[in-house]
């Protein structure tokens, strides 16, 4: 039986969050275990019959992704590189990227046009609709709170699972990569950290600021956008599929993020809810063009084969961010939550 005196089971991190399947039950219920237990997981060929967009999978592989970034309350860190659970995960990226490269309609081929994919995110409408579009021009303050609440899950963490990356790469890319993700850290000061504004725009809205607390509520589409950047940042393999999914997120942050620093104004939000985004609109205009000249720009100079990868990652975003925004807008045109359950 395992102890809480053992060095490898801390005692912080988030609580491990209620399963929504066979699968994440499964996972929840051996990581509540001692690693050398022996364990039924749900078998690794369990995921192919799996939604690869649905609660369970989502749940299940964000589950074994924070096992590499803060854990969980009281579960053993030896859980980080069980085979057992690394095996399981391994079936689960494959149906999720399987999904993702049909329905994006872009293998890993040679020859994906990198152009056509920037050109869909670089072009926006003359009225951006979308989330932010909702939020800026007729958004509740309940539908701030729920937005911000779900896209906790990344924020209280930005740019860690970017950080990945930074061994894959070299020369030009690596140096613009790592500039980037300095001023996303807070440029050296903990207070500037974008990951702690954003607690500070959690308080502005009376939101709990416990890293991982809203989990339970955050809906699969909110889990396969945060499980995107773990699974390209964690293999070198997908290295050009995490900078296209980085390019997409800078390019189209600036414009979203004038939106909703809009909309916590029109809201009295508060200030610090104000400063988050605001904050954004500035930073990333700048990092788009450093991203897009010299990141993305420095890696297809050393490794022009990734062209097709680039394009991918670029393609997965929007696909599942656009997901998000339309199972988000119809709860709310619908006067409903748009979360599992209320906050």
């Amino acid at each position: 039986m395992k102890t809480v005196q053992e060095p490898h089971a801390p005692l912080t991190g988030p609580a491990l969050p209620a399963g929504r399947g066979d699968l994440s039950h499964g996972v929840v219920r051996a990581l509540r275990s001692d690693p050398g237990d022996e364990i039924r997981l749900p078998s690794r060929g369990a995921a192919d019959e799996a939604d690869p967009y649905g609660e369970d999978l989502h749940l299940a592989l964000y589950l074994c992704y924070e096992l590499h970034y803060r854990g969980f309350h009281d579960v053993d860190s030896a859980w980080e590189w069980n085979p057992g659970l690394l095996g399981l995960r391994a079936g689960l990226e494959r149906r999720f990227l399987d999904a993702l490269r049909a329905d994006t309609g872009r293998g890993t081929g040679r020859g994906t046009g990198l152009e056509d994919a920037f050109a869909g995110i670089l072009v926006e409408p003359v009225e951006a609709g979308g989330l932010s579009g909702h939020l800026r021009d007729e958004g509740e303050l309940w539908q701030l709170r729920e937005y911000a609440a779900q896209r906790s899950l990344y924020h209280l963490k930005e740019a860690d699972p970017h950080a990945w990356v930074i061994p894959r790469l070299r020369g030009r890319a690596k140096a613009a990569m790592v500039a980037v993700e300095f001023d996303e850290f807070g440029a050296g000061q903990a207070a500037r950290m974008h990951s702690r504004l954003f607690a500070d725009l959690m308080r502005d809205l009376d939101l709990d600021t416990t890293y991982g607390r809203y989990v339970d509520v955050a809906t699969a589409e909110m889990l396969a956008i945060v499980n995107l950047m773990s699974v390209f940042g964690l293999h070198r393999a997908l290295r050009g599929a995490l900078v296209g999914h980085f390019a997409a997120v800078e390019v189209t942050s600036s414009p979203a993020s004038r939106r909703l620093a809009e909309a916590m104004r029109r809201t009295g939000a508060g200030e610090a809810a104000v400063h988050f985004y605001a904050e954004h609109v500035e930073a990333d205009a700048v990092h788009e063009q450093v991203v897009r000249r010299d990141v993305v720009g420095g890696l297809l100079e050393e490794e022009p084969w990734l062209e097709a990868d680039v394009a991918f990652g670029i393609h997965a975003t929007d696909l599942l961010d656009a997901r998000l925004a339309e199972k988000t807008l119809t709860a709310w045109h619908d006067g409903r939550t748009s979360l599992r359950g209320p906050l």
